[in-house]
C-alpha cells in the first residue's frame, strides 16, 4: 500500500487515512463524482432512461415522489479556509458537515468528512446521538456512548472529525438544503444517481439548526443539479448516458454555492426585510 496523501490547507497538515477495516458506517474509497445542471424536462428524460439500470435508495423508497429533505450544517474556519480551498482549484482538500434527513426527526446525525484527492472523492461518515452534537461542536472530546452504534472505526472516524475541526477552529457557517430524488444500483450503492432541487442557504451556526423553516436564500441556478457517483469504474450505462443527452460537466459545489449567495446583495436586502417583519 502507497503513503497516505496528505492535505495542507491554512498550516494544517492532514494526513488521509485509509482504513483497512470498515465499521457499521459507510467508508467510500475512489469514489468519483460528476455533476451536471439540467432542465427539468432533461431531468425526467434521464430519469426514465436509467430506470432499468437503478431503483430509489433507501430513503427515496418511503415516499411516493422518491424525494426527501437533506439538510447539512457545513462547519469551516473563521477566515473560511475550506470554502477558498475550493473556489481555489485545490487538488487536496476536505468538507466538514453535519448531515440531517426530514423523516429522522428523532434519529441521528451524521458527521461526514469529504475529501478530495484531484478527482477522487473519500467520504468518511459516523452516525452520532443527537444529545450529543451540542457538546461535541463546543469542543469536547468525543466518547464512546455518543455513537449510535459502537464499532472501533466509527469511533476513529468521529475523533478525526473533532481533530479537524479544533485544529482549524470550525465553527457552523451555513445550512444547506435541499430535496434529493436518488437512485442505486441495486447490487449496492457502487453506482448511484441524484437529482437536487429547491437548494436553499441559512446562515448556519454552533446551534445547528437541524430543522430549517423554508424562508432561506435560494441560489440561482437555472436547472437540477444531476450528480453521477461511482466507483472504480465509469459505468457504461452512465456513460452512454452522458453522450445521449449531450450533458456538459460543470463545478456545483453546494456549500461554496451557498456561501457567495448569502453574501450577495439580494440575500442582505431579503435578511433585512424579515428582521423588520419580525
Amino acid at each position: 500500500m502507497g503513503a497516505s496523501p496528505r492535505w495542507s490547507l491554512a498550516g494544517v497538515n492532514v494526513v488521509g487515512v485509509q482504513p483497512a477495516m470498515a465499521g457499521p458506517e459507510r467508508i467510500h474509497r475512489s469514489r468519483f463524482e460528476l455533476k451536471y445542471i439540467v432542465s427539468e424536462r432533461c431531468a425526467q428524460a434521464i430519469r426514465d432512461f436509467s430506470r432499468r439500470y437503478v431503483e430509489p435508495d433507501a430513503y427515496a423508497r418511503l415516499a411516493s415522489d422518491h424525494t426527501y429533505a437533506v439538510s447539512s450544517l457545513y462547519l469551516d474556519s473563521p477566515d473560511l479556509a475550506l470554502c477558498r480551498a475550493t473556489l481555489d482549484g485545490h487538488k487536496y482538500r476536505f468538507k466538514l458537515r453535519i448531515r440531517v434527513y426530514d423523516h429522522a426527526v428523532e434519529g441521528p446525525v451524521f458527521f461526514e468528512i469529504k475529501r478530495r484527492v484531484d478527482n477522487v472523492i473519500l467520504k468518511e461518515r459516523v452516525a452520532v446521538r443527537r444529545a450529543a452534537v451540542q457538546r461535541l461542536l463546543a469542543g469536547h472530546r468525543p466518547r464512546s456512548v455518543d455513537l449510535v452504534e459502537w464499532h472501533p472505526e466509527s469511533f476513529t472516524i468521529l475523533q478525526r472529525f473533532c481533530d479537524l475541526r479544533a485544529t482549524i477552529e470550525a465553527r457552523g457557517q451555513v445550512v444547506v438544503s435541499y430535496l434529493r430524488e436518488a437512485y442505486v444500483a441495486p447490487n449496492g450503492e457502487r453506482v448511484r444517481l441524484t437529482f437536487d432541487r429547491q437548494l436553499s442557504a441559512h446562515a448556519g451556526n454552533d446551534a445547528l439548526a437541524l430543522r430549517t423553516n423554508g424562508n432561506g436564500f435560494h441560489p440561482r441556478l437555472g436547472g437540477v443539479i444531476l450528480e453521477l457517483k461511482f466507483t472504480d469504474r465509469f459505468p457504461s450505462w452512465m456513460s452512454q448516458l452522458v453522450e445521449v443527452f449531450d450533458l456538459a460537466r460543470g463545478r456545483m459545489p453546494k456549500y461554496v454555492t451557498c456561501v457567495q449567495a448569502l453574501r450577495t446583495p439580494e440575500c442582505r436586502a431579503m435578511s433585512r426585510r424579515q428582521r423588520v417583519d419580525t
